[in-house]
């Protein structure tokens, strides 16, 4: 037999690369598997359970994978009821909107029961009307019933420095609104009429869910926000209790054991998802957070509580 150094170390590199193989079949054979569980929306399999949908922080233009995970929810036979946890002071009226409408079909099927957090407010109190039972704590702030659109004018600062921007449009109402040219009287009736339309939209949807007179919404919904307390004797939500306090009525409606297990859905679950991994694998790359940002940006009318 050939015993010689060279052999020696090509049968050492052989094997190295041997185990190399492997060690990456075994990691591609993991990754996969946890990938399979997230798409399924976790381990709790066909045992008749809860499921849990957290909306934290501002709503977004898309809310697709939220959406998506509430029509699985709803399909799902072993899901008997939804806690959804809101912690936002609103969004995008695009996204409330979007978001309203899968819970509210959720809420066709089966009991939804809503727990605030310290803030759940404009679109964040919009997705959470739907619910059969809405949960506050004490010092939650919620309502906030309104549509806000901003745009920025910096013609006088253009005017300052010696800048003209000409503008040329195919009528008066498409340059409305312009960051370089002031907004026209016309333009501001113009943009004061989506607004009401939204706004009423928002207000429609409220008397609807809460089963109040339209009249009774539009006195409460100047835009001001409400504690939980003073939302609870306002109607505008169901019971002052804490998230667990919201768990336990839904267990309690669907009949279903104080141990049965709650399954977390949507991206901000805590099962795999693989664009918040990639999201931080390149938190270090310039640039990049913003192009993972730029599909949640907020753009057009928002619904959302400003301090």
């Amino acid at each position: 037999m050939d015993t010689s150094p060279d052999m020696s170390v090509h049968a050492t590199s052989r094997r190295r690369q041997l185990l190399l193989w492997r060690g990456s079949a075994v990691a591609f054979f993991v990754l996969a598997c946890l990938f399979a569980v997230g798409r399924s929306g976790g381990l709790a399999g066909h045992a008749p359970h809860l499921a849990h949908l957290k909306l934290a922080g501002v709503i977004g233009s898309d809310e697709h994978e939220n959406v998506e995970a509430l029509k699985k929810a709803a399909d799902d036979a072993s899901v008997k009821g939804l806690v959804l946890e809101v912690n936002s002071p609103g969004g995008a009226v695009t996204g409330g909107e979007v978001l309203h409408d899968a819970v509210a079909a959720f809420a066709r099927r089966k009991p939804v029961v809503v727990s605030m957090g310290s803030v759940a407010a404009s679109a964040g109190y919009m997705v959470s009307v739907p619910a059969s039972r809405i949960f506050a704590n004490r010092s939650t702030l919620t309502g906030s019933i309104g549509v806000l659109l901003e745009s920025p004018d910096v013609s006088g600062l253009l005017e300052r420095v010696g800048v003209h921007v000409d503008q040329l449009v195919s009528g008066p109402m498409k340059g409305q609104p312009s960051a370089v040219q002031p907004l026209s009287p016309q333009g501001r009736e113009m943009l004061q009429g989506v607004i009401a339309d939204l706004y009423g939209f928002f207000v429609t949807v409220v008397a609807q869910d809460r089963h109040m007179p339209p009249e009774r919404v539009r006195e409460l919904a100047d835009g001001r926000p409400y504690t939980g307390q003073q939302a609870l004797g306002l109607g505008l939500v169901d019971q002052i209790g804490s998230l667990d306090d919201a768990r336990q009525w839904l267990l309690k409606t669907t009949l279903l054991p104080d141990d049965a297990p709650v399954t977390d859905i949507g991206p901000q679950a805590t099962r795999v998802n693989w664009r918040h991994w990639i999201a931080g694998v390149l938190s270090g790359v310039p640039g990049a957070q913003m192009l993972l940002k730029e599909s949640s940006m907020l753009d057009g009318a928002v619904a959302i509580w400003k301090l």
